[in-house]
């Protein structure tokens, strides 16, 4: 034993010597760095073919080596054929230590691409013998190489009746109070993603309970977005461990860490405001220098988690400007959805959107065309070169619009009515029903939106398109459904009500959520004779409800007043331009024959008292109906 120490200590002098600087002394440190440089291991076999940087973390892990590479270190590593490793079982070669494992990381490397070959390669007898050769030497695995033995088990597709899988999960069982935090979330990753057996699922719960135990032992920032991005989705107490290590650590993140934490956020939909608040700080007050591909992604993640900060919608808005004359259609479409989503209009970054498509006319396709038109849509954008933008739709969803998804082409022809586009031929195309027929007493969420905007799309052809001739929905299609006003009040719908139920002093003067027959549902609705007064609603014939109610036509010079209240989402951010869905119930409403008294979330926040709100919807009645007899 002594001479093997002596041994091993005249080799880690010798090294030291070698690559000391000349005319340095060969200090104490210095000794140290290169003794621990000596001891890693380079035995190591790179397996890049797993998805994620897991792998790298564990594979650049520097791991004591308690002797030498040998010759069958270095046929290990440049082995290129599976038969290659095989050959190592035979001869005078002696595996010892690390090997078993090493050849069979190796083994599962090089058949990454060739998964046909793993089957054959499992009954070959020579793998079988390496199989025992493992199964002798499993307790003198190292830790890393350990955890990685496992996951190139799972890829060679072991059957879960096999002995040294079993052997190998047991083994990490012992081991995993002594496995570094890194090893654990590499372990629980290979389970999740390799695995599906009951065995290796057991193994992943209690590898999750030990990560949960063992969060705070996460020290740098690299490993924690890794393991967020990688092991995060498996458990949800988890995640809430590693966000608020995030909040510990986000002082150290560059741009990429923040890019990958919020994207990893983004794809969990986890709204977690004080890290979004945290992260959003760092971006502003630190001069990174932000690349095309983290400004694209910075900009979906906002817009997917609907987290708004102006300060870096405006920094997004401004970098990816600069960028537009080497941004693809592609991704002019993702930042155009994701300022979308993100609800945030920003004038000069659009007009370059469309200022894009139109130079790229022969070039863009239509799905990046359509998601360019549907974000114009929800934002309610016109670009300044409306004409010539819109003729360049028209022309290319002339003939690919019956082509495409039913869904998408019912979003493309709401879009165009959104933005008062829409044309004849494409009106019908969707309202024939043979095409309305399939979404028809649907009881998926996704087919009653889709129908919801059908509804949308009948109203603008009856409303705004005087010459159309048909088709159109069915009367018992456009009759309201139950969903329709199966809605939660909120605050300012609640206190309007009992605000204009106070005024109108008789119930049946005045209804409320009253839904039409195009779509959209009224908050109230009041008719007014010419002097002002109420009048009793059910008295009077009603056009706009599917199933119209009374039979006596309103007196001559009679209002009907629609009341429309609007929260706080339904504006762009930032702004009191309403967006594209509610401008377009409002121009139905108002073309239905009603005069609109639109009640705003922030002029209602103003009101204190009873009276002040009692007053501004009287004030607000007046004024729509001189404005309409200004007319």
């Amino acid at each position: 034993m002594a001479a093997h120490l002596v041994k091993r200590c005249t080799c880690l002098l010798r090294e030291a010597a070698r690559q000391a600087p000349a005319m340095a002394p060969v200090g104490r440190l210095r000794l140290a760095r290169v003794a621990h440089k000596t001891l890693t291991s380079s035995a190591t076999s790179p397996i890049s073919h797993f998805p994620g940087s897991l792998v790298e973390l564990v594979e650049k892990e520097q791991a004591f080596t308690p002797y030498v590479e040998n010759q069958v270190d270095h046929l290990i590593k440049k082995a290129a054929r599976p038969e290659e490793l095989l050959e190592l079982l035979g001869g005078s070669h002696h595996l010892e230590n690390n090997h078993a494992a090493l050849v069979l990381i190796r083994l599962s490397h090089l058949l990454s691409e060739k998964p046909e070959d793993k089957a054959l390669l499992i009954q070959d007898a020579r793998f079988q013998k390496l199989l025992c050769v493992l199964s002798g030497q499993i307790t003198s695995v190292w830790h890393g190489t350990l955890s990685r033995l496992l996951r190139s088990l799972y890829a060679l597709g072991l059957p879960r009746t096999s002995k040294e899988l079993q052997s190998v999960e047991q083994e990490v069982r012992w081991r995993m109070r002594k496995l570094k935090y890194k090893h654990l979330a590499f372990l629980a990753d290979s389970c999740a993603t390799l695995s599906q057996e009951q065995h290796s699922q057991e193994l992943l719960t209690e590898l999750l309970m030990h990560l949960e135990r063992r969060w705070t032992e996460i020290e740098d920032g690299r490993t924690l977005v890794t393991i967020m991005m990688k092991v995060g989705h498996l458990s949800e107490p988890l995640m809430n461990r590693l966000e608020d290590k995030c909040l510990e650590l986000v002082e150290q993140f560059g741009p990429d860490e923040l890019r990958k934490v919020l994207v990893t956020l983004a794809a969990q939909s986890r709204r977690s405001v004080p890290l979004l608040r945290a992260i959003s700080y760092h971006l502003v007050q630190k001069p990174f220098s932000l690349t095309k591909s983290v400004l694209l992604d910075l900009a979906y993640a906002y817009g997917k988690l609907g987290f708004h900060q102006t300060q870096v919608s405006q920094r997004l808005a401004a970098d990816l400007l600069s960028l537009m004359p080497s941004l693809t259609s592609g991704e002019v479409a993702r930042c155009a959805k994701s300022f979308a989503l993100l609800k945030w209009l920003n004038l000069p970054l659009y007009e370059a959107f469309a200022q894009h498509v139109l130079n790229r006319a022969q070039d863009i396709t239509v799905p990046h065309l359509c998601s360019i038109l549907l974000a114009f849509a929800r934002l309610n954008f016109h670009p300044d070169q409306e004409d010539q933008f819109f003729s360049l739709v028209h022309e290319k969803l002339g003939s690919e619009l019956p082509g495409l998804e039913p869904a998408l082409q019912v979003d493309l022809v709401w879009a165009l009515c959104v933005l008062q586009q829409a044309q004849e031929a494409e009106l019908q195309a969707v309202l024939h029903p043979e095409f309305h027929i399939q979404f028809l007493g649907s009881k998926s969420q996704k087919d009653q939106n889709t129908f919801q905007k059908l509804l949308h799309i009948n109203a603008t052809a009856l409303l705004e398109h005087p010459e159309y001739s048909g088709p159109l929905l069915p009367a018992s299609a456009v009759a309201p459904r139950p969903s329709a006003l199966d809605r939660k009040v909120t605050p300012l719908q609640k206190e309007l009500q009992e605000t204009l139920k106070g005024l109108l002093g008789s119930a049946d003067r005045g209804s409320f959520e009253v839904a039409t027959q195009y779509g959209w549902v009224l908050d109230a609705e009041v008719l007014l004779d010419s002097d002002g007064q109420f009048l009793p609603l059910r008295d009077f014939v009603a056009p706009h409800l599917a199933q119209p109610t009374g039979s006596q036509p309103p007196p001559a010079g009679a209002k009907r007043l629609a009341f429309l209240r609007w929260e706080f989402p339904n504006f762009n951010s930032r702004s009191k331009d309403l967006l594209g869905r509610f401008v377009l119930a409002r121009r139905h409403i108002l073309a239905a024959g009603f005069l609109v008294v639109d009640v705003p979330f922030y002029e209602w926040l103003e009101l204190k008292s009873e009276w002040q709100k009692g007053a501004y919807l009287k004030d607000k009645m007046r004024k729509a109906v001189a404005e309409e007899l200004a007319k």
